[in-house]
């Protein structure tokens, strides 16, 4: 046990700095009620402490807790117990939820048509190799929902991808039955159905005038302009023109 010296009080008013002088390194002590009943020797203050902080939550309601899912660590955290009181009421209740994963995996899927013949850990199994996943790494646990009925879940990480499937698990004879409770659960029970696809739409693109299409009439028209922009022949002569016409600039007509 190393032994620590008082620095001083933290910036926040709540705690008490101390220091390791062989190491130089900080630690924060909470200046609380224990610390101090601790610091006047009151050893039966200290005691009273004990009692009130762990009748805060009884042993019932840790073990209900914890059957319920959460973790040690975090009932701990989110009662302000130590984590050591809940592992002493704790210990036969994760027994419990780790018996129950072992036997939802002897269970077997309820599909469309009826039970399936495989159990679920023959179906995971099949469904990991299919896909070319490490079963070995991937992580069962169970747990009583609020309805009563033992949830049944299995974790495991796919490149950067932390996944969880759930199933609803009801024991019975011949191992029982697991039902699906989310689409991961889902594709593993049928590891070959195609996934959902989405057609990708091309993008409307906003009406553009197209090439200007030639007209007949412009066509029709140049080869008149040509036809009249010909000189008129008439008995196999050229019609010339009076001079009035050239001074007008207007076409003779005569003829």
């Amino acid at each position: 046990m190393r032994a620590l010296r008082v620095v001083g009080l933290h910036e926040d008013g709540k705690s008490i700095v101390c220091e390791d002088p062989a190491r130089g390194e900080r630690f924060l002590l909470p200046a609380d009620e224990r610390l101090r009943a601790a610091a006047r020797g009151d050893v039966t203050r200290l005691g009273q402490i004990e009692i009130e902080t762990e009748c805060q939550m009884r042993p019932r309601e840790i073990q209900a807790r914890i059957r319920a899912g959460e973790s040690v660590e975090q009932l701990a955290a989110s009662a302000g117990i130590p984590v050591q009181r809940v592992e002493r009421f704790s210990y036969p209740v994760l027994l419990e939820r780790a018996r129950t994963a072992e036997l939802a995996q002897q269970a077997h899927p309820v599909r469309e048509d009826g039970p399936d013949v495989r159990t679920l850990g023959e179906v995971v199994a099949y469904a990991f190799g299919v896909r070319g996943q490490d079963y070995s790494r991937a992580e069962w646990d169970s747990w009583r929902g609020e309805d009563g009925k033992w949830v049944v879940a299995l974790r495991w990480h796919a490149g950067r991808s932390d996944n969880r499937a759930h199933w609803s698990f009801s024991p019975g004879a011949h191992g029982g039955t697991v039902t699906a409770l989310d689409e991961h659960a889902e594709d593993l029970l049928d590891p070959h159905r195609a996934p959902l696809t989405l057609r990708a739409v091309d993008a409307e693109s906003p009406d553009q005038p197209g090439p200007p299409t030639p007209r007949s009439e412009s066509a029709g028209s140049g080869s008149r302009g040509a036809k009249e922009a010909k000189p008129k022949v008439k008995n196999g002569h050229p019609v010339v023109p009076a001079w009035e016409d050239v001074l007008l600039g207007v076409r003779s007509r005569r003829g």
